[in-house]
């Protein structure tokens, strides 16, 4: 990068406009300049803009260096506000973003408290593989002692079981280290029983 790092962080977190789902607009921290993300023939619509700007904030986030620049430009709290957009491109960058940034103890416990764990449950039920992978993974590395009741909560165990039996072997390969390594096993059988007796569960994802 020819600017310094927190620099170009900030180029790209900075004040835009987005539109809620109710019409009503919101300030946000987010974007970037349009002309300097390439080279097109035609301009980048606002979604393609935003889309673009959470795809280089998550890549960015895979970075340790640069956790603290993205602490300090509140993009965790974006990426916990895209979780609710009804874009499922938005939804998949932001998952990807968090799953990168939990690694680190502080940005767990940031996730945590800022009650990070009910969106990221409700991105299990979306149809983007990549959406759903990222949200298992990230639901695995926030699970401390004093999360797991609502990480390992009995509606996720009940979808890691459906998971476990997708004939997609990633996602099936996932859920069932998930129901080993952070399920105890009267988790799982009360999962399972239960499950013998629902109709209805979270969807599995698109192939």
């Amino acid at each position: 990068m020819e600017l310094g790092r927190l620099e170009y962080l900030q180029a790209l977190v900075t004040e835009f406009q987005v539109t809620d789902s109710t019409g009503n607009k919101r300030r946000c921290s987010l974007a970037l300049s349009v002309s300097s993300v390439s080279s097109r023939t035609r301009p980048f619509s606002l979604v393609e803009a935003k889309e673009q700007v959470l795809a280089n904030l998550a890549n960015f986030a895979y970075d340790p260096s640069n956790y603290e620049y993205l602490r300090q430009l509140q993009v965790l709290d974006l990426f916990l506000d895209m979780l609710t957009e009804d874009n499922e491109t938005l939804v998949e960058f932001a998952m990807g973003g968090l799953c990168n940034l939990c690694l680190d103890k502080t940005n767990k416990e940031y996730i945590l408290e800022a009650n990070g764990v009910e969106p990221i449950i409700n991105c299990l039920s979306s149809s983007n593989e990549e959406t759903v992978v990222s949200a298992v993974t990230t639901l695995m590395f926030l699970t401390t002692p004093r999360s797991r009741t609502r990480t390992t909560a009995l509606p996720v165990v009940e979808c890691m079981l459906r998971f476990s039996l997708s004939a997609n072997t990633r996602l099936s390969n996932l859920a069932s280290i998930f129901l080993q390594d952070y399920c105890s096993p009267p988790q799982v059988e009360e999962a399972r029983t239960l499950s013998r007796h629902t109709a209805v569960g979270i969807p599995l994802p698109k192939d």
